[in-house]
């Protein structure tokens, strides 16, 4: 990682990263970390880039190792009525909120910071520079993968455990088959387009 913030000297700086934006289906799950530099983490990266085999180590060694950890969402229902940038944001702000230490400066990956009072910094692709923003994501990534089995097994059908929510082929084919499930982004158009008005009523 090319970008490690020491430049700026903050001994409480902590990264955050959402997953989820893109799925048809289930929250947007963020988390915020603080790492402990004299407990280094090998292998940080995108949660993304990582194999799940490496992801599910990093998520351990970060529960274990850093200085502290939290995880923030936004429902389905709050996605909805607010849009996914402003869930996702507010997601970010929840993990942040969480952390049982308060951090000096927070590093948020994308385009844009929450409405806070924290100092911070949006970076683009931050979560394959900054390594507690790398660390964020895996938290959430794994989290929220381990979230969407769950619901497979309450919504059987979907295939949530394999494409997590993601508008994949199955996916979409399964969702014309049944109709949408309480877990359903009303919003989004696949969604929408499948929903009357009544039906919408009883998901929204």
């Amino acid at each position: 990682m090319q970008f490690d913030g020491s430049a700026f000297n903050f001994k409480l700086a902590a990264g955050t990263d959402e997953v989820g934006r893109g799925p048809l289906a289930g929250d947007v799950v963020a988390a915020a970390v603080i790492l402990d530099p004299k407990k280094p983490i090998a292998g940080l990266n995108d949660s993304k880039k990582l194999s799940e085999r490496k992801r599910l180590d990093c998520f351990i060694q970060i529960k274990q190792k850093s200085r502290a950890y939290a995880i923030g969402r936004a429902s389905v229902a709050e996605i909805d009525r607010l849009n996914i940038l402003q869930a996702s944001l507010l997601a970010m702000h929840r993990a942040v909120a969480a952390l049982e230490l308060q951090p000096e400066f927070v590093y948020v990956d994308g385009n844009y910071c929450p409405q806070w009072a924290y100092p911070s910094q949006a970076i683009i692709r931050g979560d394959s520079l900054v390594p507690s923003i790398a660390a964020a994501s895996i938290i959430a990534k794994v989290t929220r993968d381990q979230e969407m089995v769950e619901l497979d097994a309450k919504y059987p059908g979907y295939g949530f455990a394999q494409h997590k929510g993601y508008p994949t082929p199955a996916h979409l084919a399964a969702l014309k088959s049944l109709g949408p499930s309480a877990v359903h982004r009303c919003s989004f158009a696949p969604v929408k387009k499948l929903l009357n008005k009544s039906v919408c009523s009883n998901y929204c």
